[in-house]
C-alpha cells in the first residue's frame, strides 16, 4: 500500500528540470519519497516562479537551477560542490599557479586553514584563522569554495591582491602576492641541540621516502642517534591520504593508524601499521596547531592514540572527511562527502580535530592576540565593513599557566623565535634520549 499523496505535487516538467528522473517508479521507489518531499519541492517551485517573474532583471533558468544546486551542496559542508558539464573550473588548470592556501568556508566567509610552507601566502604573513574578504578588490563573502579557488589561481608570476580580516586586528588589511607553482619537496630537516627536527610540509607519494632520508641525514650529521625527533605538522593542511598512512606507519611497529566510516556503520575500512619504525623507538614530539588538518591530523592522531608520541601545541583544525566525485546522468558531476576519518581510539577527526597532550601557545608570535577576540559574528561584520572587533575583548588575558607568561618581546631578547619549537626541544632534552621499550639496543645512545 502506497503513502497518501499531497493535494498538489510538482509537474513532470518541474521534476525533469530539477534533474529527477521522470518514469513510472517501482513500488519501493515510491515508498521512499514522502509527502513532505513533495511539499518542499513545491515550496522550491514557488520561490523559483516568484524570482523568475518578479526579479528586477530577467534571470536565466540555468543560472537559477545551478544556484539552487550549489546552495544545496554548500549547506552540507564546504567540501561538497557541483560542476556543470561546461564548467571551465574543472578543466584547463594544468600549469596554473596559486598562492599556497588551503581554504574552507564558514558561514559564507572564506577562512584560511593554513598557508603552505614556503608559499607566497606564507611569505606574505597569512595565518591559520585569517578571513579573506576581497580577492582583487572583489567582495567574496558568500562565494563557494570552488569559485574562490578559481579566482586565486592563474599564470605563474601573475599578481593577486587579498583583503584580510584577522583576529586581534581592529581593521582589515591588504596583502599583495605573486602566484607560484607549489614546491616539490615535502620534508625539511635540521638538528638543534641533538634533536632531529622533521618539518613535514605536505603529503604526496614521495613524502615517506623523503622522511626516511631525512632521518638518516640527522644520524649522519650527529654521528650518533639523536635525543629524539620533533615531527612538525603545524600549518600543514594535508595532502594525499595514502601518504599520511605511510608517514604514520614510518614511526609505528603495529596498531591501527586510521579508519574510514561512511553512512553504513557496518562498513569500516581500517589502515594498520606494518612492522618497522624508522625512528628506532626514540622519543617523538609531534607539533600541531590550528592549521594542521586532514592528512596531518591522521598522523598526529595515530601516533597519539598508539602512545608513540607526545602531541604538543594547539588543537588542530578538524578536517576529516572524504569526498567522492559522482557523475550525473543529466551532465556535470558532484563532489560529495561520503565518509569520515576516525583515530584508532574511535574519535572523529572532523568533529574536534586532535587535542594536544600538552597545550603550548605560540608566545613568540608578536601578532598573536592575548585572547581570542573573534566570535565569528564580529569577524563577519568586520569583513562586510559593518562593525569592528570590541577592543575590550582584545585586551583580555586568559593565559594562566606561569610557563606561558613570557611575552614575544622577552623571547626575542632570548633569541627564541619559535616558542612552541623551543619548548619541544627542551622537552626532549629533559627526556635525555631515554629510549622506549621498542628501541633496539644498537640504537641506544652511549
Amino acid at each position: 500500500m502506497g503513502f497518501p499523496l499531497p493535494m498538489k505535487k510538482p509537474s513532470t516538467n518541474t521534476l525533469a528540470m530539477l534533474g529527477i528522473a521522470v518514469m513510472v517508479p517501482a513500488a519501493a521507489a515510491v515508498a521512499s519519497v514522502g509527502a513532505s518531499t513533495y511539499r518542499e519541492l513545491d515550496r522550491f517551485m514557488s520561490v523559483y516562479e516568484r524570482v523568475k517573474g518578479d526579479y528586477v532583471v530577467p534571470v536565466d533558468d540555468k543560472q537559477l537551477i545551478k544556484g539552487a544546486i550549489d546552495g544545496m551542496l554548500s549547506s552540507l559542508d564546504a567540501q561538497s560542490s557541483y560542476y556543470a558539464a561546461d564548467d571551465r573550473s574543472t578543466t584547463g588548470t594544468s600549469g596554473q599557479a596559486g598562492i599556497g592556501l588551503t581554504l574552507t568556508v564558514e558561514d559564507g566567509a572564506l577562512r584560511v586553514v593554513a598557508p603552505a610552507a614556503g608559499s607566497p601566502a606564507e611569505r606574505a604573513g597569512l595565518k591559520s584563522g585569517d578571513f579573506i574578504s576581497h580577492i582583487n578588490g572583489e567582495l567574496v563573502f558568500g562565494v563557494s569554495l570552488t569559485e574562490a579557488v578559481t579566482k586565486l589561481r592563474g599564470a605563474p608570476g601573475s599578481a593577486v591582491a587579498l583583503t584580510i580580516a584577522r583576529r586581534g586586528r581592529p581593521k582589515p588589511f591588504d596583502v599583495d602576492m605573486v602566484r607560484a607553482l607549489p614546491a616539490a619537496q615535502t620534508i625539511g630537516w635540521r638538528v638543534e641541540k641533538d634533536v632531529g627536527i622533521l618539518d613535514v610540509n605536505g603529503f604526496n607519494q614521495r613524502t615517506a621516502a623523503e622522511l626516511r632520508a631525512a632521518i638518516e641525514a640527522v644520524g649522519r650529521q650527529l654521528g650518533h642517534p639523536p635525543l629524539g625527533y620533533i615531527v612538525d605538522l603545524r600549518s600543514n593542511a594535508g595532502g594525499e591520504f595514502n601518504a599520511s598512512v605511510q608517514v604514520a606507519d614510518a614511526f609505528l611497529d603495529k596498531g591501527e593508524i586510521v579508519s574510514q566510516r561512511g553512512r553504513d556503520a557496518a562498513e569500516i575500512e581500517r589502515a594498520n601499521a606494518k612492522k618497522g619504525d624508522f625512528a628506532a623507538g626514540l622519543p617523538i614530539v609531534v607539533l600541531i596547531d590550528e592549521g594542521s588538518a586532514a592528512a596531518a591530523e591522521i598522523v598526529a592522531g595515530a601516533l597519539q592514540d598508539n602512545h608513540r608520541a607526545l602531541v604538543m601545541g594547539a588543537q588542530s583544525y578538524g578536517m576529516g572527511t572524504i569526498q567522492t566525485a559522482v557523475p550525473l546522468d543529466a551532465g556535470g558531476s558532484i563532489r560529495i562527502t561520503t565518509s569520515r576519518y576516525f583515530t584508532p581510539s574511535g574519535k572523529s577527526v572532523d568533529e574536534k580535530g586532535i587535542e594536544p597532550d600538552l597545550p603550548v601557545p605560540q608566545l613568540s608570535d608578536a601578532d598573536r592576540p592575548k585572547a581570542d577576540p573573534g566570535r565569528f559574528a564580529d569577524l563577519r561584520r568586520q569583513i562586510v565593513r559593518e562593525a569592528k572587533v570590541d577592543q575590550a575583548i582584545l585586551e583580555a588575558d586568559t593565559d594562566t599557566d606561569p610557563r606561558f607568561k613570557t611575552t614575544a618581546e622577552e623571547l626575542k631578547k632570548q633569541g627564541v623565535t619559535d616558542f612552541q619549537m623551543a619548548y619541544a626541544v627542551k622537552t626532549l632534552e629533559r627526556l635525555g634520549g631515554a629510549p622506549t621499550a621498542a628501541t633496539p639496543a644498537a640504537a641506544r645512545r652511549r
